[in-house]
């Protein structure tokens, strides 16, 4: 039989004092494939699961090349066919105020995290983490840019994403007092 991963303990959610949702923001280089695919899986599970009063999702990039501009269009389409939309997001870029309004900022690689940490204040970086420690059945320590590839790379993006966010939603749901 399989081990089952470790997945995060996230205590600071279960002891959290603030009212209103979990907020959870996923982190890419441009927000334009990788955060906005990972930022529309997680909303739409939440939703499914009826936890959209207790989670709220965005997402934004360490760069601001595509400041405004949708998700590209090749992620869109590969998100639509597996019942995701992603249309109505934009891309903005991390701000360091991001790491006090968000419980969560999820980041797809080691460049995004590297980018990001030093937006982070002290005594916030138990908030940053990798999206990919939330994975249950795929392996993987990083969502790899699918950018500069083909539909492929799309598809791996939304593997690793699904299963990633799966796990994740079966943290949050306790930590909001919820099952999944």
């Amino acid at each position: 039989m399989p081990h089952a991963p470790s997945l995060p303990a996230l205590p600071h959610l279960a002891q959290r004092t603030e009212p209103g949702p979990v907020r959870v923001l996923m982190v890419c280089m441009g927000n334009i494939c990788r955060s906005p695919t990972a930022h529309g899986v997680l909303e739409k599970l939440v939703a499914d699961a009826g936890l959209a009063a207790q989670v709220t999702v965005d997402s934004a990039g360490t760069h601001g090349y595509h400041v405004g501009e949708p998700p590209d269009e090749r992620a869109q389409q590969h998100a639509a066919l597996r019942g995701y939309d992603l249309s109505a997001q934009r891309a903005r870029r991390l701000v360091a105020r991001d790491f006090e309004e968000f419980d969560l900022v999820l980041v797809m690689d080691a460049a995004n995290e590297a980018h990001a940490r030093p937006l982070c204040p002290p005594g916030q970086h138990h908030r940053l983490l990798r999206l990919t420690d939330f994975c249950t059945t795929v392996q993987a320590y990083e969502v790899p840019d699918p950018y500069y590839g083909g539909a492929a790379g799309f598809e791996q993006v939304l593997d690793i994403v699904e299963d990633a966010c799966r796990g994740l939603l079966g943290v949050l749901a306790p930590a909001t007092g919820s099952r999944p």
